[in-house]
């Protein structure tokens, strides 16, 4: 491709495929776009482009140059190695950015999945990223100290979620006499202290000994996900991270060769979002990954295009689905309910993956067209042929073909994402690094309860 005008229906990135032709009135008829609004939303897609390619020039946009830092790898390694010396369980606190990212990157090493077991001489992981009184609460009274520690993540360091968390689980450990031992217990991931502003987890973890590394402080919870916020969960689960930021560098890279915004597959996908959003009602956006591992990629998706693009009465709805199982319930509203479904497919290459179907028992089940072959088949012969259910009934489908699930291709679809909805807000016009509502939110709930915020 050598313009904004649309010469093929798909485009390569590092590690995957965008096969966007379930997305054009061609295939799918007058519920998808034409060539020509297609066209149009890439040509409008060219400032925000060319703004991302001059952000990594002056480095103002800390995103884009962090996938080349080594030095904050090798600290929260060596901070995880110390933490989890003697430990049988390792919980991560930390809520909406300071969490999914790293439960995303945790289940591609098999975090919380069937059939695969943790990894071998490393503490089991567990996230409590929801505050819950009774949850909490039983949390706490099951805890087996001192072989359990804690990585406690928030950027501002007043969380306020986060912080009782916190404040329960000290007060837990001081109770049961291991107080002395909580510089060893514990681990933070926060902003240091701003000059006016002091940050509230950094005192109460200063005050008891407790090691903090320093969180990002260019770049916020839900784009953070490559940081050592997401990171430190990876290299628990045993995962390399240098490859995880070699994946999302290969992204980059792409951005900067892009002469235009048909070379580069997050503009198409910001493009094919926004405008089907607009031209054609398409407010609802499905994430709808084809492996358990990829899972939590849908979640943490959810969060990072809700709270950049849901401003200004505008933005569409993410919604996160899973292949098959999806399949027996929101397929039927994908598929026969409103025109409001943009679908993305992510599918891996599994056809001749897993468990062989014994051919006998096949057909003593009338499940004849399995015999003998592998359990990805038929994974692989549903996501193809869902798509093509999709693109028959007019709905508009994309896919994400995968080469491999490995730490290269997360970190590229991770970035790919991350740049897909910058390069969407700046279409929209609004800004995808603020969350005003999510701010108005935490300031009345503390006016509830009879204090100033912080």
């Amino acid at each position: 491709m050598t313009n904004s005008r649309i010469g093929s229906t798909s485009v390569r990135g590092p590690g995957y495929r965008l096969d966007f032709a379930g997305c054009l009135a061609e295939a799918i008829g007058a519920h998808g776009l034409t060539a020509a609004e297609l066209g149009h939303w890439l040509e409008a897609g060219k400032a925000g482009l060319a703004g991302l390619q001059a952000d990594h020039t002056v480095g103002r946009l800390p995103l884009l140059h962090v996938v080349r830092e080594r030095a904050d790898i090798a600290e929260a390694r060596t901070a995880l190695a110390k933490l989890s010396a003697g430990a049988h369980t390792l919980v991560i606190y930390g809520t909406g950015g300071s969490s999914l990212g790293g439960q995303t990157l945790a289940q591609l090493g098999g975090w919380n999945l069937p059939g695969h077991a943790k990894p071998k001489d490393r503490p089991r992981l567990r996230f409590y990223d929801n505050l819950d009184s009774e949850s909490l609460g039983g949390t706490i009274g099951r805890l087996e100290l001192p072989g359990t520690r804690f990585i406690v993540i928030s950027k501002s360091g007043g969380t306020a979620e986060t912080l009782t968390q916190t404040i329960v689980t000290i007060d837990a450990i001081k109770t049961a006499g291991h107080g002395a031992r909580l510089p060893e217990l514990m681990l933070g991931i926060t902003e240091p202290d701003r000059p006016g502003k002091a940050n509230g987890l950094h005192r109460l973890l200063d005050a008891h000994g407790i090691a903090s590394i320093a969180h990002h402080t260019g770049i916020g919870g839900r784009y953070a996900s490559l940081t050592n916020v997401g990171l430190i969960a990876a290299m628990a689960m045993g995962l390399d991270a240098v490859k995880l930021r070699e994946g999302a560098e290969a992204v980059i890279a792409g951005m900067l060769a892009a002469k235009t915004p048909a070379e580069f597959a997050p503009s198409i996908g910001a493009a094919l979002a926004v405008g089907l959003d607009q031209a054609r009602g398409t407010g609802i956006q499905v994430i709808m990954p084809y492996a358990d591992r990829l899972a939590r990629f849908a979640h943490w998706f959810v969060q990072l295009w809700a709270e950049s693009l849901g401003k200004n009465g505008g933005g569409s709805t993410p919604l996160a689905a899973l292949g098959p199982v999806d399949q027996h319930s929101q397929l039927q509203l994908f598929m026969d309910g409103p025109h409001a479904h943009l679908i993305t497919m992510l599918r891996p290459q599994t056809p001749a993956r897993g468990p062989v179907v014994d051919r006998g028992l096949a057909k003593l089940a009338g499940l004849d067209y399995m015999a003998g072959r592998a359990v990805g088949e038929l994974v692989a012969a549903q996501s193809r042929g869902v798509a093509d259910a999709l693109a028959s009934a007019g709905r508009p489908v994309r896919i994400l073909e995968l080469d491999v699930i490995d730490e290269r291709v997360m970190g590229a679809l991770m970035m790919h994402a991350m740049l897909e909805t910058i390069l969407a807000a700046r279409l929209m016009g609004v800004d995808p690094f603020d969350q005003p509502g999510v701010e108005l939110g935490k300031t009345l709930a503390v006016k509830r309860l009879g204090a100033a915020p912080a």
